[in-house]
């Protein structure tokens, strides 16, 4: 493994050890603006009132989000819920749609090491579901590789830089295990790697915000190397490792 730096992509960077790597967390680098509709899964997670991260709609009463957005700093102690809001049916990270509260945090307890980075969000109040409201469905096998995925977010346009009030979007490419590893040193079978050219790809804010195939959740977003929109793929947790978690802390 070559030395990089991982960052998780929370708003706020957090630092994290890793050996040789130390990945860090993003917003959607050199996408476009999202129409409204097109992503009626996709929430925004406020933390005491502010923007930190992403999220995406699983049925009426759950959200999917990354552990790191919701943990007390590098362990699996969470937040209460009332420290946390999620606004749906919005594409503005600041207006429209609905604000809902939260009930109940849950992390996976294996989170660590960027690994396993998944938690759900139970909410006070059961969703409605409208055009601009919608639940997005599990994938439930591996995603092929070469396969377009799409990723959004409100996050950094660049590291450091803007973030946009409106819904962004890119395309990014999946690798494979063997590649991811040779590219990044996390060949994972609980990681999605996705590939970019420069300039595009997830930056911070983006945390915890949807990767979708075929219409389907095949990811949560979690790091990426040497900042946003390097050369380097993005580190995302695959939904179908750990749909069977999901699913027995939803029902």
């Amino acid at each position: 493994m070559v030395s990089k730096s991982v960052i998780l992509i929370a708003f706020a960077l957090i630092s994290c050890a890793l050996v040789e790597a130390q990945p860090s967390a993003s917003r959607v680098v050199g996408g476009k603006d999202a129409e409204i509709g097109q992503f009626p899964y996709q929430v925004v997670l406020y933390k005491d009132g502010s923007f930190t991260c992403g999220g995406s709609i699983i049925s009426s009463r759950y959200v999917l989000t990354a552990a790191h957005c919701v943990v007390i700093g590098d362990g699996i102690e969470t937040l209460p819920g009332r420290y946390f809001t999620v606004r749906v049916g919005s594409i503005n990270r600041m207006a429209g749609g609905k604000i809902v509260g939260v009930k109940k945090v849950t992390v996976r307890q294996s989170y660590g090491e960027f690994l396993d980075d998944v938690a759900l969000l139970e909410l006070e109040k059961e969703l409605v579901f409208t055009k601009n409201i919608q639940k997005i469905d599990l994938y439930d096998t591996e995603v092929p590789k070469g396969a377009e995925i799409v990723i959004s977010g409100w996050g950094r346009l660049t590291t450091g830089g803007e973030t946009p009030l409106r819904l962004q979007y890119n395309t990014l490419t999946k690798i494979d295990s063997s590649d991811c590893d040779e590219a990044i040193g996390f060949g994972k079978e609980q990681i999605i790697c996705l590939a970019h050219k420069k300039n595009n790809g997830a930056c911070n804010g983006d945390s915890g915000g949807p990767a979708m195939y075929e219409g389907k959740l095949v990811g949560v977003a979690g790091f990426v190397v040497d900042g946003c929109g390097s050369t380097y793929p993005d580190g995302y947790a695959k939904v179908s490792y750990h749909r069977d978690w999901i699913l027995e802390h939803i029902n």
